[in-house]
């Protein structure tokens, strides 16, 4: 059996943002390489998918390994996706003939290495995972990811790529390229204190009108006890109160134009504002997702919103004061219903330069199989394929009402938790100074033009670099 190598890589850290910009001195040269496809033929038909290979015998009874001797590097982000999927790399290995170089990085050098790889043309990794929502446009219109439709199409049956939910291969799908494959999904859910609501006779908010009403009278500041809570960093905030924007009919960016001032959208972001506004405790500005949950895990917030992915901080009796307390339910309905986001948050793809196509291909239906996914779900990481919501095994590791929130939620919602457009990072910026201006109690609705205005300039800069 081939040996893996684990690198972890230290050094200095670079924010993302840096990490961003320095793609962004770049964009010109490449972009002049262009999306080059697949090299070879897609889609030999040849897989993996499953735990079973489709490998046929020869006249002399031995499995054929036709990529056998193979080495294909593996770039993973430090996520309990990777950690889920570790124990099974071996397999893979055993099963093909491939051997696997697996370089694991914590995020901001995870983006920091691949950005430098990417942006100098290297062949390596052949497979990376892709963090679609921040950087899964910016390495397409750079041409760094190859695009996967026709491996898709000549999949084998027992692959099932229609078993995905659209919402996750969308998120990942630009002018009709499918760029990645996803690894793990997130929707936005409302978590919330039982007893509380019980206590006090309020029912579990359906509208988003309701979880307002609620907040604001379930709060009790003499006891340190809040109505609402989130995380509240200008940068990520925006994607906190997207559901929010969605459920009343908005949205960020529509056919490429800044849609920031558009009644829906500024109704949305008020609602979400008026919630930390009236609801939330002193310290409710630049709050990061770790300390807006432990804060609510600690017992001193009755709702809470935030992808579902991150339930183990308020569940587990090992980091939760109130973990028999909670309950989960879908974001409430705004005047459009209830439309939470519902997203691919990483994903596998191809390297555009990488020499060994066909078997990072290889790989990444082996990892996405619907035995795989099985396997990582179980371990506690939210999968994209149907199958396995409805499979027992696959809920087994999660709340009864979570798992029924995860399955409604997963069937539909906006495949974006924020503005989707290239230089992601600067726009959450811009929109995200509007919400803490409604937060500290500014009117949302005066200000909204300018940051309309200055997110349109963006995309303008953004279709000028990329000759669009």
């Amino acid at each position: 059996m081939a040996v893996m190598r684990r690198s972890m890589r230290n050094g200095k850290k670079l924010t993302f943002v840096l990490a961003l910009l320095l793609a962004a001195a770049v964009f010109a040269a490449g972009c002049s390489e262009g999306n080059d496809g697949n090299s070879g033929s897609a889609g030999s038909g040849t897989s993996t998918a499953g735990t079973q290979a489709n490998q046929s015998g020869d006249s002399s009874g031995q499995q054929s390994k036709p990529f056998a001797g193979t080495k294909l590097t593996v770039y993973l982000a430090n996520h309990p996706w990777t950690s889920s999927i570790e124990p099974y790399l071996s397999e893979f290995e055993e099963l093909t003939g491939i051997d696997l170089d697996v370089q694991s990085f914590y995020e901001d050098q995870f983006t920091q290495k691949l950005t430098v790889q990417l942006t100098s043309g290297s062949s390596s990794p052949d497979v990376f995972m892709n963090r679609l929502m921040v950087t899964g446009r910016l390495y397409y219109e750079n041409g760094w990811v190859t695009p996967l439709n026709d491996y898709i199409k000549n999949a084998p049956a027992e692959y099932d790529f229609e078993d995905f939910t659209e919402s996750s291969i969308s998120a990942g799908t630009y002018n009709g390229d499918i760029t990645a494959i996803p690894v793990n999904s997130e929707q936005q859910v409302i978590y919330y204190r039982k007893d509380i609501l019980e206590a006090n006779n309020v029912p579990v908010p359906s509208t988003l009108q309701e979880l307002y009403d609620a907040a604001v009278k379930l709060q009790d500041p003499s006891k340190q006890l809040y109505g609402f809570m989130t995380m509240t960093t200008q940068n990520s905030i925006v994607t906190q109160a997207s559901s929010f924007v969605y459920s009343e009919g908005g949205d960020f960016i529509k056919d490429g134009k800044a849609t920031v001032n558009m009644p829906e959208t500024v109704r949305g972001l008020k609602i979400f504002a008026d919630l930390l506004k009236d609801a939330g405790p002193p310290e409710k500005l630049n709050m990061a997702w770790p300390q807006a949950l432990d804060m609510f895990a600690q017992g001193n917030v009755v709702f809470f919103t935030h992808a579902n992915s991150i339930h183990d901080g308020a569940t587990n009796p090992e980091k939760s004061k109130v973990w028999d307390k909670i309950g989960f339910a879908p974001i409430p309905a705004g005047s459009k219903g209830s439309v939470p986001y519902n997203i691919t948050p990483w994903a596998l793809s191809i390297n555009a330069k990488s020499e060994n196509k066909e078997a990072a291909w290889e790989f990444i239906q082996w990892a996405t199989s619907k035995e795989g996914v099985l396997r990582t779900q179980m371990k506690g990481t939210p999968g994209s394929r149907k199958s396995v919501w409805e499979n027992p095994e696959g809920t087994s590791g999660f709340p009864a009402d979570l798992a029924e929130t995860f399955r409604t939620e997963s069937q539909r919602g906006v495949d974006h938790n924020g503005p989707n457009n290239i230089f992601v990072v600067e726009a959450r910026e811009i929109i995200g100074e509007l919400i803490v201006r409604g937060i500290v109690g500014e009117d949302i609705a005066a200000h909204a033009d300018d940051t309309n205005r200055a997110l349109q300039e963006l995309l303008d800069r953004e279709a000028k670099q990329f000759g669009k």
